[in-house]
């Protein structure tokens, strides 16, 4: 089990250079194939205004044509010294629409993390990073702003005994085989859950181990009151292996702590799984 293609996303506002560099590394790393993708249209809500008219929609349109025809050049420009296979698709599309059905052709998808605050962004351009980790089908690495490399040397997966978390760590092994150090960490409340978190980390080490990934077995606890996730971030991983928790609403992803945590708030690369 490889990776043998990385997919990565362009904003079209923001630099992602740092997050791109993140994508091109992991690509280098595994001989992997670069896809580069970008994708944007009018949000909805603009399209129903009746000040909307047909000629400034169309010339709006002509515009985002533009701007992803510079997000090629830039694109291209910055994969001039890439010595891998490299490849650009984009489309006047929604952004997680056409990156979900992209994913087909790649192993991991690279997007930059959201720092609007907000989960769902009707901006023009920008990624639902909540929608995408539910829809992509495929596991996706979400880059920090102030990151701009992906250190291996200590990987956290955060454990829940849940089908997400067993499918984040299944496809996150080509990652950790590369990390000089794994922990597989439960976040527990009080003591009393202390040795039953045991059972179950001592299984996914032994598992790891059964896979050639030495790994160790860590049970966290929090004050009360307190955010786990901060828990798991205090620890200082390069990498944190979580499962992308939640359900649709109304075309609406609901999240628990965990994952609208890891998506607005980790200092740290996050790899995400549904």
């Amino acid at each position: 089990m490889t990776i043998s293609t990385v997919m990565w996303h362009m904003d079209l506002e923001p630099s992602t250079k740092g997050c791109l560099r993140v994508a091109a590394d992991l690509a280098g790393q595994f001989n992997a194939k670069l896809i580069g993708v970008a994708a944007a249209d009018l949000p909805w809500s603009y399209l129903t205004q009746e000040s909307a008219t047909f000629t400034l929609i169309d010339a709006l349109r002509s515009d985002i044509g533009k701007r992803l025809a510079n997000a090629e050049q830039r694109f291209q420009s910055a994969m001039a010294q890439f010595a891998g296979q490299v490849e650009w698709r984009s489309a006047i599309d929604s952004p997680v629409n056409f990156i979900a059905h992209q994913a087909r052709a790649a192993d991991l998808v690279v997007v930059s993390a959201n720092r609007s605050g907000k989960l769902l962004d009707s901006s023009i351009g920008q990624l639902d990073l909540g929608d995408l980790a539910m829809q992509a089908g495929r596991p996706v690495l979400i880059v920090p702003p102030e990151v701009g490399q992906l250190d291996l040397k200590c990987v956290l997966v955060a454990w829940k005994d849940t089908r997400e978390a067993r499918r984040a760590v299944n496809d996150a092994l080509p990652l950790l085989r590369k990390a000089q150090d794994v922990v597989v960490a439960e976040v527990i409340e009080g003591e009393s859950a202390r040795s039953s978190a045991h059972v179950r980390l001592d299984d996914v080490v032994g598992w790891l181990g059964r896979h050639g990934i030495a790994a160790s077995a860590r049970a966290f606890d929090f004050p009360e009151g307190r955010d786990p996730v901060d828990r798991l971030w205090q620890y200082g991983a390069d990498l944190i292996v979580a499962g992308a928790y939640g359900h649709s609403r109304v075309r609406e992803w609901v999240f628990g702590g965990f994952t609208d945590g890891f998506l607005r708030r980790s200092p740290q690369c996050v790899f995400l799984s549904h």
